[in-house]
């Protein structure tokens, strides 16, 4: 992917992230502390899809500007401007944190958006999930003591050896937090965001009528696929695909997900060509 700045309207350059030359734009958002590799990784190549990524305020290469502004709503209006700039709906997705992302445009500017990938969810409607609280851990420790120390912490806590029992993959990623520059940041994101939540509600999620394409799967405590499930439940025109999870094996769960991914977009900008 090739990276080019993209201004906000309150002064913050951010790093937009593209690829390929398709007629089709797929706007297909990162996790919390991650960047653009994190959706390229699962993102097959088709030849109708430009790929683009808007790494959000304290990610990648984008600028964090004031942390107190970091929250899922103020992430979304960010996408929301990238969106304008293109100047017709296009599909919007996520993983993670970009999920909520993609589901709060979903309901606030529906206008915006053609179709939805929602994959791996962590929030549904509440803020401060039970399932951040691994996150919300990490983020209060390095607020408060060396990125060794607060790593340290960490692994000897109740919740870590929870996770490398029930989700290892989800304590892996979480170890990557403690080693993330700077440290202020990644502090303020883990949370702040954790704290968050996407600032809508369940009949709000039920009336979305836009194709919706659900990605879930087991072992995942951050990620519960009861989220997938219940999301699938509540959004009438949706389709739910439970993966490999990364914990069994991350070769399958990159091609389940490349999978899915190329059945959905390619049929979503048929339909569009098609009209």
């Amino acid at each position: 992917m090739t990276a080019r700045p993209f201004m906000t309207s309150d002064g913050v350059k951010l790093a937009l992230h593209e690829r390929g030359q398709g007629h089709c734009h797929f706007i297909f958002q990162h996790g919390l502390c991650g960047a653009a590799t994190q959706p390229a990784e699962v993102m097959p190549e088709l030849d109708d899809i430009r790929l683009l990524t808007l790494e959000c305020r304290g990610h990648g290469l984008s600028e964090a500007g004031k942390t107190e502004k970091f929250s899922i709503k103020q992430f979304a209006d960010d996408v929301a401007e990238v969106i304008g700039e293109i100047g017709h709906p296009v599909i919007l997705g996520g993983i993670s944190m970009g999920a909520a992302i993609s589901l709060r445009l979903a309901v606030t500017r529906p206008e915006l958006i053609r179709a939805l990938v929602v994959a791996r969810p962590a929030w549904i409607t509440d803020s401060a999930p039970e399932n951040m609280k691994p996150n919300a851990c990490a983020g209060e420790l390095l607020s408060n003591m060396s990125a060794k120390d607060a790593e340290e912490h960490f692994l000897n806590s109740a919740i870590a050896r929870q996770l490398g029992a029930e989700a290892p993959d989800n304590l892996q990623s979480l170890k990557g937090f403690f080693h993330r520059a700077p440290q202020e940041v990644t502090a303020a994101l883990l949370t702040r965001i954790s704290a968050d939540g996407p600032d809508i509600d369940r009949a709000q999620v039920k009336k979305i009528k836009t194709p919706t394409l659900i990605i879930g799967h087991e072992d995942d405590f951050i990620h519960p696929l009861s989220y997938a499930k219940d999301l699938a439940g509540l959004i009438s025109h949706s389709e739910l695909t439970i993966i490999t999870s990364k914990t069994r094996d991350k070769v399958q769960y990159i091609s389940d997900f490349q999978n899915a991914l190329s059945q959905f977009l390619t049929k979503v900008c048929h339909a569009e060509a098609s009209r």
